[in-house]
């Protein structure tokens, strides 16, 4: 991996930003490395893979200015990367307030930093506002991001390195 927008992503990933997850058990790196081993277990399309793989990149140094950090990893994957990786990139925090009004079960399973995290997001979708996200194009991919995000925080996950995905990343530039 000699330069391009892989190497760069790699390169953030082994910056000390990625070594802290706001008070989560593994580090930013490992979630997100965590999650897209999830991802491409279950079986998901390459892009999805991806999305997975990227979906707090935005917690990283990113030369973006947006507010939250899905935000700033979604404007800048889309440099490089088409609307299936970056879209579920974009909603995932989104999918969680979803996730909070849609399944009665699902704040329970959410660990004490996503749950602090959430009240910062704006707490549940309203009824109206979960049927206008579920109405959107990616929101599916979404939802499966953030099921795998809230399964990717085991500090004795053994993951694949960086390398691994990045013949995906590489097949998915635009």
């Amino acid at each position: 991996m000699t330069g391009g927008p892989v190497a760069a992503i790699a390169e953030l990933f082994g910056t000390a930003a990625a070594r802290d997850y706001l008070g989560e058990p593994v580090t930013v790196a490992a979630h997100m490395l965590q999650t897209g081993a999830l991802a491409q277990a279950a079986g998901a399309p390459p892009a999805l893979v991806a999305a997975a793989l990227l979906h707090d990149i935005g917690h990283l140094p990113l030369p973006v200015r947006a507010k939250e950090h899905e935000e700033r990893g979604a404007a800048w994957l889309a440099t490089w990367f088409p609307a299936p990786v970056t879209e579920p990139v974009r909603l995932h925090v989104a999918a969680k307030r979803y996730l909070c009004a849609a399944d009665p079960g699902y704040f329970a399973r959410l660990s004490d930093a996503s749950v602090h995290t959430l009240a910062l997001q704006g707490g549940p979708l309203t009824r109206e506002q979960a049927r206008e996200f579920a109405a959107l194009p990616y929101a599916a991919d979404a939802v499966a991001v953030r099921r795998w995000d809230d399964q990717a925080k085991d500090p004795r996950a053994v993951t694949p390195d960086f390398c691994h995905f990045c013949g995906v990343l590489e097949g998915l530039l635009s």
